[in-house]
Order: C-alpha cells, then structure tokens, then sequence
C-alpha cells in the first residue's frame, strides 16, 4: 500500500511528499524528517518569505508615492492642500490613493472580486439562457442560428478564451512539426537543405507571425460569422510555438540507432511500417521534450497575441486593466500574472504525466 502511494505521487509529480509517507510508516524517522524539512518545510517558508518581502516591498512603494503626492500638493497647492492630500491617503480613499505596487492581501481582494464578478456573470448567462430557450429551439429547427450571450466575459471566462487557443495552437504545431520533422530527419539532403529556413524562421517574434497571419486570413476568409480574431490568434500562436517539435522530432529521428533501420530493411518493413514500428518509438523521447517546449513557447507568446489580436482572453484582460491604471486594476494584473505561472506550470506537469503514461504503455507492450 506504501509502495503504490508513493509511486502515485511520484507519477502525479508530488515527489517531494514522500519523505512524510515513509514517516507516517515509521521508515527511518532521522532520515525522512531530514528529507522532509528540506523538501517540504524550506520550500513552504521561502514561499511565506516570498510574500514578506513583496509586503516590505510594496509597503515602501507605497509610502514612497504617498510622500510624492503629499509633496507635490504642498508645493503646487500650499500647506493646506498638503494636510487635506495626507488625510486623505490615510483614510483609504481611492481618489488620492498613491499608486503604487499593490500588496499580498490587496492582490487576493481583487482574486476575490473578480471571481465574485465571474458568478455574477454566470448568473447573467443562466438568466439569458432560460430567456431564449424557446426561441432558440424554434431558431434551431427553421435552421437558423441560436441567440447567444454576448455580455461581458468573466475572468474565468477569459482564461478558458486562452486555454482554448493554446490547445488549437498546440495541435496545429503538431500536425505542421512532426511530419515535416519526420520528413527532414529521414532524409539527410532534406535536413542540410531546409536547415537555413528553420534557423531563419525560428527566431522570428510572435508579433511578426501575427501581422503575417492577419494579412493572410483577412484575405483567405470573408465569412462574418466565423471568428477572425480567434482563427488569428491560435494560428500566430501555433507557427511561434512548433520550431522546438520540429528540431527535436528531426533530430531523434536522424539520431535513430542503425541497428534498428537495418533490422527493419532485414524485415523489408514498408515506409509506413518501419516509420510508425521503428523510427517515431526510437525518437518519442527526443519528440516529447520538443512537444513540452511547444506547449511552454505557446503559453508564452499567447498574451502578446491575444492583445495584439483582440481576441478575448487573458492578454486583453491585462491590457484593459492597464489602461485603467488604478491601483485596483494592477492588482488584478498580478492575480492574471499569477494565474498565468500557475496554468504554465500546470500544462508541464501534464505534459510529463502524459508521457509517462504513453512510456509506460509502450514499456507494457514490449
């Protein structure tokens, strides 16, 4: 039972708990409490030590910009003016608040306003779905197209605007690297011919491959009902994202033992046999961690895009509540900033589940 929870942790990427399941199993008390403090309890206190020193941090700023605007109201305005500004800050007035970098329990404030702001909306959208229930039903069955919401997204519902474009992105860098990877890497007069157009493209900034696209799909798709700014954002992001699938699946493919090719000759394995049996098993590694930087570079460079685009999702968000430029607008840009680090984190961690899994598969079959 210890064993099968510990391996299930290690398999979820939370390794770092087994030191407190050996030591609930009473396994060598000195040596699991030494591995526990070093791999649980440091981590915890750097992060309250993190979040001490943001605190430190943004009190400072916001005394600094407190004192600012208290001496400017003395030299434009006089001494009055100075005593009625510094009253003001101290009675949390949002019009004479000092703007400046916004604290821990400010940033978890605007989390909690905007996911009160999201239920809000959520009951918004029931309401208008019940409306239009029935109209919708006639709609659908002359052929016509459903009423939809068309109100302002959520936070939450823009995250999941991003989630959605990162994924198409990642699947078109898929179907474009690996076969053309795959294509190169058989083929050694491919790979020295078409080096210089990877080497070329691959440093090119997302804002570029944007405007690119958009000239593109402005011209290709003239359909009002289809949405442009989406179609532009998660092609931008595919064609930034794939250069790393693309190196690495050509690489693990030209590196494939020869061992294995010639076995597959002795066979006489067709193209597609000894492509599918052979070569992608022998380069799945050096594929994956191609797939996992594609996931990381598309995370990345989805903001840019997205605000660039117009497309709703979390780039717009950061760029509407900049353009407010309140105190409360950057601390929602923190929680953005926060929220996009963890879903980062996240998409890697399951990534790597993912080839576990496939791994463990392919170990099975064997």
């Amino acid at each position: 039972m210890k064993d099968k929870i510990i391996n299930g942790l290690r398999f979820a990427g939370l390794g770092f708990m087994e030191p407190l399941v050996r030591l609930i199993n009473g396994e060598e008390p000195k040596k699991n409490s030494i591995n526990l403090v070093k791999r649980v309890v440091i981590p915890v206190f750097s992060i309250f030590l993190f979040i001490m020193i943001w605190h430190g941090g943004a009190t400072y700023l916001y005394n600094v910009e407190a004192d600012a605007k208290i001496e400017k109201a003395l030299n434009d305005q006089g001494e009055e003016a100075a005593k009625e500004m510094e009253a003001c800050i101290a009675s949390g007035d949002v019009s004479c608040k000092p703007n400046a970098l916004p604290s821990p329990l400010e940033v978890f404030g605007a989390y909690k306003k905007l996911m009160k702001d999201h239920a809000e909306i959520s009951v918004k959208k029931d309401e208008f779905k019940q409306k239009v229930a029935k109209t919708n039903e006639q709609r659908v069955a002359k052929g016509q197209k459903p009423i939809t919401y068309t109100g302002r997204p959520s936070f939450v519902d823009q995250i999941g605007t991003s989630l959605k474009t990162v994924l198409a992105g990642f699947v078109l860098a898929l179907l474009i690297a690996v076969p053309i990877g795959i294509i190169i890497g058989l083929s050694d007069v491919l790979r020295n011919s078409f080096n210089w157009l990877i080497q070329i493209f691959k440093p090119v900034s997302p804002v570029v491959w944007l405007l690119l696209v958009f000239m593109i799909v402005k011209t290709l798709i003239t359909d009002p009902d289809l949405d442009k700014s989406f179609i532009i954002s998660f092609i931008s992001v595919g064609l930034c994202a794939m250069w790393a699938t693309l190196v690495n699946t050509s690489v693990g493919v030209s590196s494939v033992d020869k061992d294995f090719i010639n076995v597959s000759k002795v066979l006489r394995l067709g193209v597609g046999k000894n492509i599918f049996k052979v070569v992608l098993p022998a380069s799945f590694p050096m594929i994956f961690t191609g797939l996992r930087i594609t996931v990381s570079v598309a995370w990345m460079v989805l903001i840019a895009i997205e605000l660039l685009a117009q497309s709703p999702g979390l780039g717009s968000f950061v760029w509407e509540e900049f353009q407010n430029g309140s105190s409360e607008s950057n601390a929602k840009i923190i929680v953005a900033m926060f929220v996009i680090g963890i879903i980062g984190f996240m998409l890697d961690r399951i990534m790597i589940m993912v080839q576990k899994v496939v791994s463990f598969e392919k170990t099975e079959i064997a």
